[in-house]
């Protein structure tokens, strides 16, 4: 190369140069502006406790449908819908012509056994026949009962009328003439988590809650655990039996069923770093290592006021991002400001 293209190479050599370093310098000014400054905390173990809520319908403890044995006439319904009745009470009078001829049938019987029996006495009749009688006696007074029971129809327990299907006269078929509910106390089944199938006791106690009664709670306890777990949905039945002495609640209603299983440890972070993936369920956190961001997909427990308790995804002491999220993917940079 002569001298003279020499010198002409070399303005457009020292432009390289000089474009090279602006790039150079512009890449570090850009490294530096693209640190998202952040807020941050330290995910902690704490003890918390493992509480569960399931939703249910409340249920009559027990349900009684009052029929008779067979057909016939309706000669009185005693009840109406809503009426309380108590246990033994008379409901429902049916027709009793044929009770009152095998009554009488009773009557004559009784009195052939008064005779016989005197007869007996003074050596006029066999001990043969006076058993027979006896026993004829004893036979239709048993045929009696069974009919007075199916004519004359009382409540088996202390409980509300909700059904009343006939009115006075009507002939019984199928349906029932009556059904009478226990209202106290209430039961609701609720599903619980095969995981928590060790933690379930009878007695332990329930919380009862009812939007209708806003914040007001009720008591309840487990009253049966069901011995197997459904294969499909991995959880088992509860039957939590509910305190109703006032009988605010009733059959039919929607109710929440709070558990608690006891204490365990858990980490915990404040409800503010725990992000929701969009167009997904996923729940993730960033936390912060090195200098940079990282995304941390992770399974929330209870909400505890303020804080998620974290059942899996972090750990004791991880550092995580509680504000400045949206400018974050795995991996950016970043400069915290505030812990």
């Amino acid at each position: 190369m002569n001298t003279k293209k020499l010198f002409q190479a070399l303005p457009l050599l020292g432009l390289g140069i000089l474009i090279s370093c602006t790039n150079k310098q512009d890449a570090d000014k850009k490294e530096i502006v693209e640190a998202v400054k952040v807020n941050t905390t330290v995910a902690r173990l704490e003890m918390v406790d493992k509480v569960s809520t399931y939703t249910a319908t409340v249920q009559a403890d027990v349900i009684n449908n009052i029929t008779p044995a067979m057909p016939g006439r309706i000669e009185k319904i005693y009840v109406e819908i809503g009426q309380k009745v108590s246990k033994g009470q008379l409901l429902v009078q049916m027709e009793s012509s044929n009770l009152q001829q095998q009554k009488t049938q009773l009557a004559n019987l009784q009195k052939d056994y008064d005779r016989y029996s005197e007869l007996l006495k003074v050596g006029g009749i066999a001990q043969q026949q006076v058993d027979q009688i006896k026993t004829q006696i004893d036979m239709l007074a048993t045929v009696i009962k069974n009919i007075q029971d199916n004519t004359q129809l009382k409540s088996p327990i202390n409980g509300i009328v909700t059904a009343r299907n006939y009115d006075n006269g009507d002939v019984f078929a199928q349906q029932a003439i009556l059904t009478v509910q226990q209202l106290n106390p209430l039961k609701a089944i609720v599903n619980v988590s095969e995981s928590n199938f060790k933690d379930v006791k009878l007695g332990m106690p329930a919380d009862i809650r009812l939007d209708v009664y806003e914040n007001e709670v009720f008591t309840g306890k487990v009253g049966l655990i069901y011995p197997t777990v459904d294969a499909n949905t991995h959880t088992f039945g509860v039957e939590v039996n509910i305190n109703n002495t006032n009988l605010k609640i009733r059959p039919g209603m929607y109710v929440r069923v709070t558990l608690n299983f006891g204490s365990k440890k858990s980490v915990v972070v404040p409800d503010a770093a725990v992000q929701k993936q969009s167009g997904a369920n996923d729940k993730y956190v960033f936390t912060v290592e090195n200098g940079a961001a990282k995304y941390c997909k992770v399974e929330p427990g209870q909400r505890l006021g303020d804080d998620y308790e974290i059942l899996s995804g972090l750990k004791d002491g991880d550092v995580v991002v509680t504000a400045g999220h949206t400018r974050l993917i795995d991996g950016t940079a970043v400069e915290i400001i505030k812990n």
